[in-house]
């Protein structure tokens, strides 16, 4: 689950809002252990993403680097290539 956490930080086009949105989605799946909340943990589950995802795009508006922004292609290349090797050329 928590794989599809994907560093949000200096890239070129910047992070998105649906990017932060999916990327809080994740991690509040992970640390509820709810994939589908109940409906009794419905709104306290939506609101938890709401949160995260406002402080994530708070968080990522305030950091700074001297780094220049990586290319999203690039990345998106390295991480398949990361997989292929890890899983197999079927990943």
């Amino acid at each position: 689950m928590c794989r599809n956490i994907k560093n949000l930080f200096n890239f070129e086009p910047p992070v998105t809002d649906e990017e932060i949105r999916n990327a809080s989605l994740q991690f509040v799946r992970k640390i509820s252990g709810f994939n589908r909340p109940s409906k009794a943990n419905e709104a306290a589950f939506n609101a938890a993403i709401e949160d995260v995802a406002r402080v994530s795009a708070r968080l990522l508006r305030s950091l700074e680097t001297t780094a220049p922004a990586k290319n999203r292609e690039e990345e998106a290349g390295k991480l398949k290539a990361r997989a292929a090797e890890r899983f197999g050329a079927g990943a």
